[in-house]
C-alpha cells in the first residue's frame, strides 16, 4: 500500500469538463465468454459513437495484456487483479468524460460489482452489457482455437471449460449473439444510451 500520498484535485470540475466536451463520461462494460462477440461489438460500437462525434475509447482484454497487465496470468487471483485494474482505468476515462468501452470476459460477479461500485462512488455511470452465447456456439466459433486447446488440456483455468463464468443477473443490456448480428447489437446499445440521455 502506498503511504505519504495526497490526492491533488484539478482546477476543472467534472461538471465543467462535461459541459466543455458536451458529453457525460460512462463505462460500458462488456462481459461474456471468449468468442461470444464482446470485442467485435465493442469495436463496431466505438466506430459508431465516434462517427456521432462522441469521445470514445475501447479497452480490450487481450490488448491490455500486452502492456498494463502483461505481468498477470489467468489464475483466479490474477483475473481478479486484471479486472480491478481495468475498473480503475475505465473510471479514470469516464471521469475524463469519455464513453469508455471495456471488453473483458470478467468471469466473476464480485469483480464486476467492484468495478461498478468504483464508478457509482465517483458519480459515474456504469452500464453492464452481457454478450451472451451458449457454450456450444462459442466452441463452434472458436476463432483463436482456445476452446479446442482447453478441451485437450493444453490451457488451464479456461473460462467456461475448466474455470467458471458467472453470468450477470441484472445487466442493463442483454445481447444474445446467437440470435442477433453486430449491427442489431450496436443499434440496441445505442438506443439504450440515447434513452438514458448518455448520447
Amino acid at each position: 500500500m502506498a503511504t505519504n500520498i495526497t490526492f491533488h484535485p484539478g482546477s476543472v470540475s467534472a461538471e465543467e469538463r462535461s459541459q466543455l466536451l458536451n458529453q457525460k463520461g460512462i463505462t460500458i462494460w462488456f462481459t461474456g465468454l471468449s468468442a461470444s462477440g464482446k470485442s467485435t461489438i465493442a469495436c463496431a460500437l466505438e466506430q459508431h459513437l465516434l462517427h456521432l462525434h462522441k469521445f470514445t475509447y475501447r479497452l480490450d482484454g487481450d490488448n491490455i495484456r500486452f502492456g498494463l497487465n502483461k505481468d498477470l496470468g489467468f489464475d483466479e487471483k490474477s483475473r481478479n487483479e486484471n479486472i480491478r485494474r481495468i475498473g480503475e482505468v475505465s473510471k479514470l476515462f469516464a471521469d475524463a468524460s469519455c464513453v469508455t468501452l471495456t471488453a473483458f470476459i470478467s468471469p466473476y460477479r464480485a469483480d464486476r460489482a467492484v468495478a461498478r461500485e468504483l464508478h457509482e462512488k465517483a458519480g459515474l455511470a456504469f452500464i453492464e452489457v452481457f454478450v451472451d452465447a451458449p457454450l456450444h456456439v462459442v466452441e463452434q466459433r472458436d476463432p483463436k482455437g482456445l476452446y479446442k486447446k482447453a478441451r485437450a488440456g493444453e490451457i488451464k483455468d479456461f473460462t467456461g471449460i475448466s474455470a467458471p463464468y458467472e453470468a450477470p443477473e441484472n445487466p442493463e443490456v442483454h445481447i444474445k449473439t446467437d440470435e442477433c448480428d453486430v449491427t442489431e447489437a450496436v443499434a440496441r446499445i445505442t438506443e439504450y444510451l440515447s434513452q438514458k440521455g448518455f448520447i
